[in-house]
């Protein structure tokens, strides 16, 4: 077993620095210095929902994270000692069921391997996430990471940034494609971004008028406040493709019937109960569809686009010691968009 260290939840609904240990090297296997670790909003949920789940076993969050290669088994062909490596939120699959064998190992139908809480699917253990100084994970699902961008910004793409990425390349977004983006948190931040640079012509839709200039500089060619009856209504009918990317229960039929003909609203930030009126999509023949995180060609697509166009998350880097502090300020909303752990301090 390899020796390791990191960052465990506590029955108070924070984390506590923890020494554990990650399975030896298989064949297949990278091992990953972890450089800087993305903290998502599912960290939160985890942390905060896991004395009430009453599970033993240790959590480990931390599942979007960018490091260097430092060990590698004896079939990896693809990595090398050195190599700059990124890793996402999932870390194997079953690899022949009809999702993973087109490259959408995210909708496995025996459900992926999580980064953390899941189960591995060969000795059964639990997962351990990347709120550490190391990890160890099948070489599959190991990303080559593109030179000239800043780490500490390039790993909440392995979560936010694939999220959106892979909706906006499936309905096929480019020169001439009118893109609605809801919402510019972590994840609508990047879509804004992507969406440009694909050659969108791009909407951002805010609850408040002084976000209006951070969608402007993220690449919005128009803001519009959600809250203005009249600016909605001169929406209608607009648009060819939406990514709502709001992460709580609300009502979609305001954006819906901002879609021209044919057009999709996709739902990326909430994936809970969600009601919609078939006469919002009826007239327009439109579609109401959903993502969640992106395949292998998928993710190694998205960075290499990143590295040619130079995009990152805008990130806050924190030292990993106060993880907690990013914690909290990240349940009462104080970031913009992401933080980005430095676990440098845990060697």
């Amino acid at each position: 077993m390899r020796p390791a260290v990191g960052y465990r939840a506590t029955a108070a609904g924070a984390v506590e620095r923890w020494a554990f240990e990650r399975r030896d090297t298989r064949e297949d296997d990278v091992v990953v210095a972890v450089d800087f670790c993305g903290v998502c909003f599912t960290d939160l949920h985890a942390v905060r929902t896991w004395p009430e789940s009453q599970d033993p076993t240790p959590l480990v969050p931390g599942h979007e994270f960018v490091g260097t290669v430092v060990d590698i088994g004896s079939a990896v062909t693809e990595f090398a000692v050195g190599d700059p490596v990124a890793v996402g939120n999932i870390v194997d699959s079953c690899g022949v069921c009809d999702m993973c064998r087109a490259g959408q190992e995210n909708f496995c139908r025996e459900f992926p391997t999580l980064t953390y809480g899941g189960k591995d699917r060969r000795d059964g253990s639990t997962t351990h996430g990347a709120y550490s100084n190391e990890y160890v994970v099948r070489d599959s699902f190991v990303y080559h990471r593109p030179a000239g961008l800043d780490p500490a910004a390039v790993a909440p793409l392995m979560c936010a940034g694939i999220t959106v990425w892979e909706p906006l390349r499936r309905w096929k977004v480019g020169p001439g494609t009118r893109v609605g983006i809801v919402g510019i948190g972590g994840l609508g931040h990047l879509a804004v971004k992507f969406a440009a640079a694909l050659g969108a012509d791009v909407t951002v839709f805010t609850t408040t008028s002084d976000k209006s200039a951070a969608a402007t500089a993220l690449g919005a060619h128009h803001v519009v406040v959600s809250t203005d009856d009249g600016a909605m209504d001169a929406q209608i009918g607009t648009l060819d493709f939406i990514v709502d990317c709001v992460p709580v229960q609300h009502d979609p039929a305001p954006y819906l019937r901002c879609l021209a003909l044919d057009g999709t609203l996709c739902q990326v930030g909430f994936l809970g109960p969600t009601q919609v009126d078939a006469m919002d999509l009826l007239v327009g023949r439109k579609s109401f569809s959903s993502a969640g995180s992106g395949g292998r060609p998928y993710t190694q697509e998205m960075l290499d686009f990143c590295g040619e166009h130079g995009i990152v998350a805008d990130v806050e880097v924190m030292a990993s010691a106060r993880v907690n502090d990013a914690l909290e300020r990240l349940g009462r909303g104080d970031v913009r968009y992401r933080f980005s752990l430095d676990m440098s301090d845990l060697r």
